[in-house]
This record gives structure tokens, C-alpha cells and sequence, in this order.
């Protein structure tokens, strides 16, 4: 590893341990509410939900609209595990998160083997047909609460427990999406015919993605279910799921920091923006409409923010400016 990594990722370690400390402190000194902590939980939620889909529609150029149906089955899964109060505390929180990746995992292994022999407007609107036959099986089934919803789930109030599943969930994403792996599933969306005749398995790094991604859907949905202890059908509908897409959009598909500066925006603003009542959701919408003619590309096109390259490029900047005044 060379110098400008190391120092790369010591000073991403270093940012996200300031920016939790700064938040931390807000907390305690009652800075940030009741109000705004659950905004923070929401941020955190969406960040997961944003990159993990971001790996199916950036990386591997699958649009798929069943986002919102994963995320469904994470918070019901979850929801009924806490509900039996078999392990409480932060042992059932990590063990529901991991229950309800593994059952959102079995359910995308289901449904992906067939479905991704699809392709474009196909694939979307197979996956748009999964999340609401999901939503409205979660309305009618009596384990799910019904159309009444699902109350009673233990909530948890951890700021630092949230942020930092959400900060290792990022983090293994990332990993796994600049590791082989990574490197064949963008392999097949650049050209799909050439990376099977390199002898890329296109069905088995497909399906990898595609369940990665859902798996974490999963785990957004846990989480959301502790943080608002009640759960709704009607709030994992196709809205869910294109809310979530315009967040990767905006961002840049295939840019996990995109995704990341996105979604804080799609966050934080709309909550800002509520002092203007009515011309809230127009002056939310102009700012998109501004985005994408201005910014097609989203706002950080397929690029990461790299710390080593930014000190790569002011080294590099240093000598150059060196060499122009030896040569004075």
C-alpha cells in the first residue's frame, strides 16, 4: 500500500470519527431534538438504501424498482423477531439486522435467478411487480399487522449504534464493489457479451449484485423498524422504491460518494424547506429539474472523492510549480 492510500485512509477514519463526535456532542448538549435525531436515523437508513441499490443500477446498469419490496421485508422480519423478545438489547438489535438481510437475500435469490435474464424496461417493471405484490401481501397477512401495520417493535435511540452500522455497511459495499468482484460486475455493464466471452460467469456475478444489494435493502429496513417502532405497508410502495433511484441518480450512477452526497441533500432539504409550506415539494422539485439539466450526469458522474488523489494532484501541483521556479 503507498503513502497517499495510508494517508487516505487514516484521514477518512479521522473525518467520519469527527463528524460522529460533532453530532454526538449536538445530541447531549440538546442541540439537535428528538425531531432532528430521527431525521439523522432517516439519513442513515436512506445513505444504505441509496448505495445498495446503488450497486444494482451503477454497477452492474440493471434498473430495477423493487427496492422498496426488500426494504419491506427486512423491517417485517425484524419486526416479528423483536416482537418475541427472545434477545433484547443491542444483541437483538445486530441479530435482527442480520436475520432480516439473510431472509431479503433468500428472497432476492428467488426472485433473481429468473428475473435477471431480463433486461431495461423489463427488468424494471418485473421488479416494480415484486415490490407490490409484496406491500399488499404485507397488508393482508395477520403475522404483518394487516392493513393496521405492525406496532409494538422495540425501539432503540442510539445515535452511535445507527451511524455505525451504517458507516461498516458503506464501508463493506465499497470493499466488495472494488474487489474482483466488483471488477466483473463492471465488466458486464460495459459490455455484457465481452466480459462472458473473458470468461466472466454474467448469471453468477448478476445474481451476486442483485442479492447484495437486496440483502442490505434488508438491513435499511430493520433498522427503520427500531427507530420507528411501528411499520406501515403503504410506506414501502413504488414511491419508496423511485425515491430511493432519484437519490442514485442525483448522485451519479456507479459513485458511492455521490450516492452519499445525494442523499443527504434529498434528506436534509426537503425537512429545511418545510417553513415554506406550500412551495416546499416546487422549490424541492426546481432544484432536481436544475440538477439534472445542469448536471445530467449526476453530481459526481462515475468519480469517488479520494482524499489520495486530491494529495496527489496538489504534489503534483507543488512540483510543477517547483520546476517553474527553478527554471526562473
Amino acid at each position: 500500500m503507498d503513502k497517499n492510500k495510508k494517508i487516505s485512509y487514516i484521514a477518512t477514519t479521522l473525518l467520519i470519527l469527527l463528524t460522529f463526535v460533532i453530532i454526538q456532542a449536538l445530541i447531549i448538549g440538546g442541540v439537535i431534538d428528538s425531531y432532528w435525531q430521527a431525521i439523522l436515523f432517516f439519513l442513515c437508513i436512506n445513505i444504505i438504501l441509496s448505495i445498495s441499490l446503488n450497486i444494482t443500477v451503477g454497477n452492474l446498469g440493471q434498473i430495477t424498482l423493487g427496492h422498496a419490496g426488500f426494504m419491506s421485508i427486512g423491517a417485517y422480519t425484524a419486526g416479528i423477531f423483536l416482537k418475541t423478545e427472545l434477545v433484547g438489547g443491542v444483541g437483538g438489535f445486530i441479530i435482527s439486522l442480520l436475520l432480516a438481510g439473510l431472509v431479503a437475500f433468500l428472497f432476492s435469490l428467488i426472485i433473481g435467478i429468473p428475473v435477471l435474464r431480463l433486461n431495461g424496461d423489463y427488468l424494471a417493471i418485473v421488479t416494480l411487480a415484486f415490490g407490490e405484490i409484496i406491500r399488499v401481501l404485507a397488508e393482508n397477512l395477520t403475522i404483518t399487522g394487516g392493513a393496521q401495520g405492525m406496532t409494538g417493535i422495540p425501539t432503540i435511540d442510539s445515535f452511535a449504534l445507527v451511524f455505525f452500522v451504517t458507516v461498516l455497511s458503506v464501508v463493506f459495499m465499497y470493499s466488495i464493489m472494488t474487489s474482483r468482484f466488483g471488477r466483473s460486475v463492471l465488466a458486464i455493464k460495459d459490455n455484457e457479451l465481452a466480459a462472458e466471452s473473458s470468461g466472466v460467469n454474467t448469471t453468477r456475478y448478476k445474481t451476486f449484485a442483485f442479492t447484495l444489494s437486496a440483502l442490505f435493502a434488508g438491513v435499511a429496513g430493520a433498522i427503520y423498524a427500531q427507530t420507528t417502532g411501528v411499520i406501515a405497508a403503504g410506506v414501502f410502495n413504488y414511491n419508496k422504491s423511485f425515491d430511493i433511484l432519484v437519490m442514485v441518480v442525483l448522485g451519479g450512477m456507479g459513485s458511492f460518494t455521490g450516492s452519499i452526497i445525494s442523499t443527504i441533500v434529498l434528506t436534509i432539504v426537503p425537512e429545511i424547506l418545510r417553513a415554506f409550506a406550500d412551495w416546499r415539494m416546487i422549490i424541492y422539485s426546481v432544484i432536481l429539474v436544475l440538477v439534472m439539466i445542469f448536471r445530467p450526469q449526476g453530481l459526481m458522474g462515475r468519480e469517488e472523492f479520494s482524499i489520495s488523489r486530491l494529495l496527489a494532484k496538489i504534489k503534483r501541483k507543488k512540483a510543477l510549480k517547483k520546476e517553474k521556479d527553478d527554471g526562473k
